[in-house]
């Protein structure tokens, strides 16, 4: 595993008493951060490579198409033969997809169907619902064709030798049917990552441990773990599960360096704030190092980044610690750990950041913005404009699930009902 440091080392790091904004923390976080997923890569049958990175090229071995083929049920013809409507020419053959037919005679025609590669001799098509099929085995023109029309052309996708999807790309659907058309049965991916999480705080208990009536006073149910192991899961990652940390300082490093052995990235949740309980801070910084502390983002300022020394001495793994808050966890991992995890695969920094936004027009009033950057709950209504949850508390873990989206608030930006606003998809998030 590679030992160059993930995240600039404290000498670089701005000063901590200034919150600095999510696009300088995204700089400095991903800032000659080192793909070490995508150094370790594996191949993996191409039906199997959805969501992974690719780690090489993948180069085109062939054409695309391979041959000038029609892209219409029709006839294939010269269009020369065929100066005026109502042009009958004879039908001298038949060719569905897969058989390659003889040369076309000129004065003739080929009845041909869509992905049939176009006989030597032709240069158009001209659809069947324009032509008429006649007893004798002719057929009536009821258009002048044009050269090239409904023709894909040999190589019009890909020529042979092109890459059709670079090495740093996240692997869509579409994307996995491009590199099976260029004949790509296996790719090469980044390995995947490898992510240690635990929460931390006395206050949470789990689910199905304690019921809710034996719950002792200030107790809550730890959400964030099921949130976190869900976010890390979606995005391909293997994660090691280490539970909940006790609000104490020994405690807490000892989880991080047992969470630093053989993972790339710690997430935590929560002691992240500046209060006395909250010891994530010191630990860190006692077992590694804090390049960032607090980030100018509602919901979220309180978010740590950092990294912690491996007990073996092999380098380092790249620490974030978010918010306690319910949906403080939910944004400040799409907008943080997400492009962290794309960058240790190999994902361009600048993509792995991008934040693909819709300008559409607000159905709300924003008149009372904050200084920092806000990130609100939003949905799309059925007229167009976009809705927000009525609680925008950073607890409300509802709105989270009611969203669709989250609007990108400016700091200081107030918004009036039809203004337009940057709405970002949730899906394109994932």
């Amino acid at each position: 595993m590679s030992t160059t440091p993930p995240i600039p080392s404290s000498a670089e790091a701005p000063r901590r008493s200034a919150l600095r904004s999510l696009d300088e923390a995204l700089a400095a976080l991903l800032d000659g951060l080192s793909p070490v997923c995508a150094a370790a890569s594996e191949t993996v049958p191409t039906a199997d490579a959805l969501g992974r990175v690719l780690a090489a090229d993948v180069v085109s071995l062939l054409d695309v198409p391979p041959a000038d083929n029609t892209s219409m049920d029709g006839y294939a013809m010269r269009a020369a033969d065929v100066p005026r409507e109502g042009t009958v020419l004879p039908v001298s053959q038949r060719i569905p997809a897969g058989v390659v037919g003889e040369p076309l005679q000129p004065g003739s025609a080929a009845r041909i169907f869509t992905g049939a590669q176009v006989p030597a001799g032709a240069d158009a098509v001209v659809m069947q619902e324009v032509c008429e099929a006649l007893p004798d085995g002719t057929v009536r023109i009821n258009q002048v064709p044009a050269p090239g029309q409904w023709v894909r052309r040999r190589a019009e996708d890909v020529a042979r030798g092109a890459v059709v999807l670079a090495a740093g790309t996240r692997l869509t659907p579409a994307a996995l049917g491009l590199a099976a058309s260029v004949g790509a049965a296996t790719l090469a991916v980044a390995r995947r990552p490898r992510v240690a999480v635990f929460s931390t705080g006395d206050e949470l208990v789990m689910p199905g441990e304690v019921a809710p009536e034996a719950m002792r006073p200030g107790a809550i149910y730890n959400s964030n773990r099921y949130t976190l192991r869900g976010l890390l899961q979606a995005l391909g990652c293997e994660v090691d599960d280490l539970g909940i940390v006790p609000d104490r300082r020994e405690a807490t490093r000892a989880a991080l360096r047992e969470a630093a052995a053989g993972h790339d990235l710690i997430v935590t949740s929560g002691g992240v704030s500046a209060g006395e309980e909250d010891h994530l801070k010191p630990a860190v910084e006692a077992e590694g190092r804090l390049s960032l502390w607090q980030v100018a983002m509602k919901p979220g300022k309180p978010l740590a980044f950092g990294a912690v020394r491996r007990p073996d001495g092999a380098g380092e793994a790249a620490f974030i610690g978010l918010p306690g808050n319910p949906v403080s966890v939910f944004v400040t991992f799409l907008l943080t750990v997400r492009p962290l995890l794309l960058a240790l695969q190999g994902v361009p920094a600048v993509q792995a950041a991008r934040l693909p936004a819709l300008p559409l027009p607000a159905g709300f009033d924003w008149p009372r913005p904050d200084r920092r950057r806000e990130f609100v709950r939003a949905r799309v209504g059925e007229d167009g404009r976009v809705q927000l949850f009525p609680n925008q508390s950073s607890g409300v873990l509802t709105s989270a699930v009611w969203a669709e989206g989250l609007v990108d608030i400016a700091a200081g930006q107030a918004i009036a009902a039809g203004e337009t606003v940057r709405f970002i998809p949730l899906a394109a998030l994932n």
